[in-house]
């Protein structure tokens, strides 16, 4: 393993860090998980899984609609 860490939240658009933050606590309300700005710490995992799949699965709805689009 290497000795240097690697961060796998790393946005690689770095322009879309600000969408990604907002579009992060809309999931979170649309699903009923109390994600405010700062420290998160009182969650479980399980909450916080929530939201990113939930994210996932919108991104992919949205990729999917533009595909659809195209042809």
């Amino acid at each position: 393993m290497s000795s240097t860490s690697s961060n796998s939240n790393k946005v690689n658009v770095p322009e879309a860090r600000a969408a990604l933050e907002q579009f992060k606590y809309e999931v979170a309300n649309e699903i009923g998980v109390p994600l405010k700005k700062g420290y998160n710490g009182d969650l479980t995992s399980a909450q916080n899984g929530y939201v990113g799949g939930y994210m996932v699965k919108k991104m992919i709805e949205a990729q999917e609609k533009l595909m659809a689009e195209k042809k």
